[in-house]
């Protein structure tokens, strides 16, 4: 058989010719495809704000009060009392509501029916007696719209001004039961006398938009259910008797409008959703600390009055302060634990007058000492005094005042050169000295012995157990979101709406009584400009277990200025209150500190030194016990103002920093 080859085989030509066919196919399929995308894109149109649309409803009458002549020409024998009905309401609508904003307004003006029958009567004849009324009125009701929250939700209330259409009655009376052959009476048919032609009064309300298409319409639909109270007072039909009504009105609005095209340069703002769970902490560390209280209330240079930084209640405060609550009215802004300490001894005025006040037979003596001379100590001792006297109504005589040109104990030494204007703030104080042992530390008394001392509770809060959840950039964005979180079984729970960029749901609320799982997340908002956006998280929850509460116990010693070596009142205070709460193979650490007055190197000697003498005290007074299972742990850290417990800014926070601080941990 012979073969044509120039059929069979393609040639170089016809294959130019099919190729260039595929790529100009390829090239238009490209353009369509770019086109069609092009014209896929999604316009998004805002909510309208103004809407055109009809409301139709019921109207739930109830009637009060009573009526008995009818018109001039009829009057029944027996009055009507109270009745109800239910009537027909319909009304165009026209509506104002900017999209995002809360305030708009609602003008309704159509038939509004308030037609009703009164409670059957019974006659002197014995004869049942019917009244019913076909009541209307052509209805004028201007309202302003609220949507407190900003979303679909809105309340609406306002006048109503109501004209008079149909005024008619029906009056039907019966025959007596016990005379049945009777004639039945011929039903009276007529129009109420003096009925008033305009009804003033007012209506309040709410409603609900329920959107029927997306912001992708231009032309948007909206179904409005609505329920309205019309109040009794103003909607008197008749200007005669007593007869009132009141009206539920129950119903909705069909309303449409017409969006404006987003643009791309009024696109909202975007938003990151994020889902953050709890997590269990194993420890918790809380730390007892008996905060001592130093017997000074310094003043600042050139002035008499109490300084501003001590805290002053006036009288309507007294009766709440607490010396044990002091520490839980910390500033938020207060983080550090100077501040938050410091915070407990400015309230030395107030601890001192609250605990005489307890013990109305304590007394102390308040000594001022300026280098400016007694006058003026005498001053400021006795400002103090008033204090006590006016705000704690403590009595006089239970407070002496006296004036010295330096205190018992001074700071500023004499032939010193050094730093003496930061020694001399410290010598301008007010000693508080009592020999009542009530307001004193333990096994202390005499002039300079220290008050007694507050236990302050520190450490780690109580770990969060809440989930949080974060919409960055909601507040710009958006009007509202909601939450809808899925566990793995498929159960929902919706939470919201909210305006706000952090929300926090308790762990408990979400996972009830469910064992640990994983968690969807979905975020739903809708932006300023009527936009419906969703993000999407997961999140892995555990049940909440509470920590272990690790717990030490923190005591304090303060030195005079320049001292190392304990006073005997605290060497009877480590060893009979301290020594004691040591339990068994705990550790202590004992860090001794200064103030900045002073060398660097000479201060860090003293500092160890002062940790040094209260370890030697305690050592010894365990010894005696018996006890050698206790580690102990000693340093000075000098005036390491990033190490010291507290400031250096004032007088009180430098007599702080000169102190030993024994930490016991278990």
């Amino acid at each position: 058989m012979k073969i044509n080859y120039t059929t069979a085989i393609e040639s170089p030509k016809a294959r130019f010719m099919s190729q260039l066919q595929l790529q100009t196919l390829f090239v238009v399929t490209l353009v369509l495809l770019g086109f069609t995308k092009v014209n896929a894109q999604i316009e998004e149109y805002t909510k309208p704000s103004w809407m055109f649309g009809l409301a139709a409803g019921a109207n739930f009458n109830f009637y009060g009060g009573s009526t008995f002549m009818l018109n001039e020409g009829f009057t029944p024998p027996t009055a009507f009392h109270d009745g109800k009905g239910i009537g027909l309401f319909i009304a165009p609508n026209i509506e104002y509501h900017k999209p995002g904003t809360r305030l708009g307004f609602i003008f309704q003006a159509g038939y509004d029916s308030r037609q009703g029958k009164f409670d059957q009567v019974t006659t002197p004849c014995n004869c049942p007696a019917d009244l019913k009324t076909k009541l209307s009125y052509i209805t004028i009701e201007p309202s302003l719209r609220l949507a407190p929250f900003r979303s679909n939700f809105y309340l609406y209330g306002g006048p109503r001004f109501a004209f008079v259409q149909d005024k008619s009655f029906t009056y039907e009376q019966g025959t007596n039961p016990d005379f049945p052959l009777q004639v039945p009476n011929p039903d009276v048919k007529g129009d109420f006398s003096d009925v008033n032609k305009t009804i003033i009064s007012m209506q309040v309300g709410m409603g609900y938009d329920i959107p029927l298409n997306s912001t992708t319409s231009k032309t948007q639909f909206v179904l409005s259910p609505f329920v309205a109270y019309h109040p009794y007072f103003g909607q008197n039909p008749r200007d005669v008797e007593t007869w009132n009504v009141s009206t539920i009105r129950a119903g909705a609005v069909l309303k449409f409008g017409q969006g404006h095209l987003v643009e791309a340069a009024a696109v909202d703002g975007k938003v990151v959703f994020s889902a953050i769970p709890p997590t269990n902490v194993e420890y918790v560390k809380v730390v007892r600390e008996v905060f001592p209280i130093r017997n000074y209330v310094f003043f600042n240079e050139g002035s008499t009055e109490i300084p501003n930084r001590y805290v002053v209640l006036n009288k309507s405060q007294v009766k709440d302060f607490k010396e044990d609550q002091v520490q839980f009215d910390t500033p938020k802004n207060m983080s550090g634990r100077s501040e938050r300490q410091m915070l407990v001894y400015y309230n030395i005025l107030n601890i001192l007058g609250d605990r005489m006040v307890k013990n109305p037979n304590t007394t102390v003596t308040l000594v001022g000492s300026s280098n400016n001379g007694r006058q003026e100590g005498l001053v400021m001792a006795q400002n103090i005094k008033n204090y006590l006297v006016t705000v704690f109504e403590i009595k006089e005589n239970r407070i002496a005042v006296e004036g010295r040109d330096k205190p018992e104990v001074p700071s500023e030494q004499n032939g010193g050169t050094k730093e003496l204007g930061l020694l001399r703030e410290g010598d301008r104080r007010v000693s508080i000295e009592s020999n009542s042992p009530e307001l004193l530390m333990e096994f202390q008394s005499g002039k300079n012995a220290p008050l007694k001392p507050v236990e302050i509770v520190t450490g780690n809060q109580t770990p969060n157990s809440d989930v949080v959840f974060n919409v960055e950039g909601a507040e710009e964005s958006l009007k509202l979101w909601s939450l809808q979180i899925k566990d793995e079984k498929g159960k929902s729970q919706n939470f919201g709406p909210y305006m706000v960029e952090k929300v926090s749901i308790p762990r408990k609320t979400i996972m009830g009584n469910q064992p640990e799982g994983d968690y969807k997340v979905i975020m739903t908002g809708t932006t300023k400009s009527g936009k419906i956006i969703s993000q999407e998280s997961t999140m892995h929850l555990t049940p909440y277990v509470a920590p272990v509460v690790q717990e030490s116990i923190r005591f304090s010693v303060i030195y005079e200025f320049n001292e190392s070596k304990s006073i005997a009142i605290y060497d009877k205070y480590l060893t009979d209150i301290v020594a004691p709460k040591i339990p068994k193979n705990a550790t202590v650490i004992i860090t001794g500190h200064t103030d900045v007055i002073g060398e660097v190197d000479y201060n860090k000697d003293l500092s160890l030194a002062r940790a040094k003498d209260v370890k030697s005290i305690l050592e010894k007074s365990l010894a005696a016990a018996g006890r050698t299972d206790v580690t102990f742990k000693v340093r000075g850290e000098g005036e390491d103002e990033k190490l010291a417990p507290f400031e250096n800014k004032y007088p009180e926070e430098r007599f702080y920093n000169r102190t030993v601080i024994i930490d016991i941990v278990k």
